[in-house]
């Protein structure tokens, strides 16, 4: 009896590894999936106090979580794999967390990523600031709508001709924007910059040889008086008067100082700008010169766009995903962090190829991918199941042989028992 007891776990050993090998077969071209394997261990009947009464054989099921799958490309932005450590932090419809590999996520009909399992992606907007914490937004690709940026930094390279006539008379400066006259000028060039609603306005900048002061911190260097105004305030025609509240009151005024002998501007740049309903927009100028050629502008730019529409989105390596605009602007909209255990070999697996966090795999932990230890994110890819056909078709065989060498041990018993029957006619 002890025979065929022994056989009969023999069988059921075999049996759950028959059952692990169909389950990785079943999932061989699942995404994210993790092959699992049947260990065995010894049996000892110590009922009747002697260790050495062997009493066959036990299994139990490990998952293979910490295999790394082979990366391969897709075509769709959105499908994620992650090479390395780590896992997507995902929700179902009834917002409980799992982890999970299978990073095969498209939008819904909300714009919402959801995977081929139903699980939906979860990361943190950009603007909070909380890359490798617990994600609390579902990671939503159309939501994010036409796309206005206020302008904060511009460059503006001009030469500055040094034969140019000075204005002495303060009055006459653009920076008191006379109402009844023309305000005496250098030169004058322009830059477009955008408010906080994406509106557009034409900031003119005038430029004015002041002279060489005689007293002062700029005695005995060339000064140019540098002034802003928004050309929606110009008096019909453009130009002089601004109708500025308070009256005779520019955007910004300051003072360009060159040295004499280089031409070179050694002070007065940034020259910082506030934009109506907008930001303040701090204007380089630092490669501004004055030297004896007339006047050119070199560089002309700023930053910032008026409203454009949403044309796609790019996810970087560190899971920061961005929305991309028709303008070719981009603006961050979320993070998506990563979650490690400290034993992911024994995480708890549920349906769908996620997981549950417990005792023996130890609690989760968030952090920004590529930092910590955690693998990196790649885009337009995912990652394949780390099942080998070829080996599990070979332990099927070994399986097989193994279940009938433990029928034939227990058939052998089961004869043995009849022998012994037998022995009483």
């Amino acid at each position: 009896m002890s025979m065929m007891g022994t056989a009969v776990s023999g069988m059921l050993g075999d049996t759950n590894w028959l059952s692990s090998i169909s389950q990785n077969v079943s999932n061989a071209n699942t995404t994210g999936y993790k092959n699992a394997e049947t260990e065995f261990s010894t049996l000892v009947d110590q009922a009747g106090g002697a260790s050495d009464s062997l009493a066959g054989v036990e299994t139990s099921l490990r998952a293979l979580n910490s295999l790394q799958g082979s990366v391969v490309g897709t075509s769709t932005t959105t499908d994620l794999a992650i090479q390395g450590d780590g896992y997507f932090v995902v929700t179902d419809a009834s917002g409980a967390y799992y982890l999970t590999r299978n990073g095969s996520f498209v939008p819904d009909a909300n714009g919402n990523l959801v995977n081929s399992a139903g699980y939906y992606l979860m990361g943190n907007t950009a603007s909070s600031g909380q890359a490798d914490a617990v994600p609390t937004e579902k990671v939503n690709v159309t939501a994010a709508g036409d796309l206005p940026t206020a302008t904060t930094a511009g460059t503006l390279s001009v030469n500055l001709p040094s034969t140019a006539t000075a204005v002495t008379t303060a009055a006459d400066l653009p920076s008191a924007n006379p109402s009844a006259a023309a305000a005496s000028y250098t030169d004058e060039t322009s830059v477009v910059a955008y408010d906080n609603l994406g509106g557009a306005h034409t900031i003119n900048v005038y430029l004015t040889n002041t002279g060489v002061p005689t007293t002062g911190p700029n005695a005995g260097q060339d000064t140019w008086e540098i002034t802003a105004y928004d050309a929606a305030d110009a008096a019909a025609g453009g130009g002089f008067p601004y109708s500025t509240t308070p009256a005779n009151t520019p955007l910004a005024t300051s003072t360009l100082v060159f040295s004499p002998t280089t031409g070179s501007l050694t002070s007065g740049s940034p020259f910082n700008i506030p934009i109506p309903n907008g930001q303040t927009m701090a204007l380089d100028v630092g490669q501004t010169t004055q030297l004896a050629s007339s006047f050119s502008v070199n560089t002309n730019t700023a930053n910032g766009n008026a409203p454009s529409s949403l044309t796609g989105v790019t996810i970087s390596s560190n899971g920061t995903l961005d929305f991309q605009y028709s303008n070719g602007a981009s603006n961050a909209g979320y993070d998506i962090p990563l979650a490690s255990v400290a034993s992911p070999d024994n995480l708890t697996s549920l349906n769908g190829n996620v997981y549950q966090a417990n005792q023996n795999s130890g609690s989760i932990v968030y952090g920004t991918a590529g930092t910590g230890g955690l693998g990196t994110v790649v885009s337009s890819s995912l990652e394949n199941s780390t099942v080998d056909l070829a080996t599990e078709l070979t332990q099927m065989i070994e399986a097989q042989s193994a279940y009938q060498a433990n029928s034939k041990v227990f058939q052998t018993g089961a004869d043995l028992l009849d022998i012994l029957n037998n022995l009483k006619s």
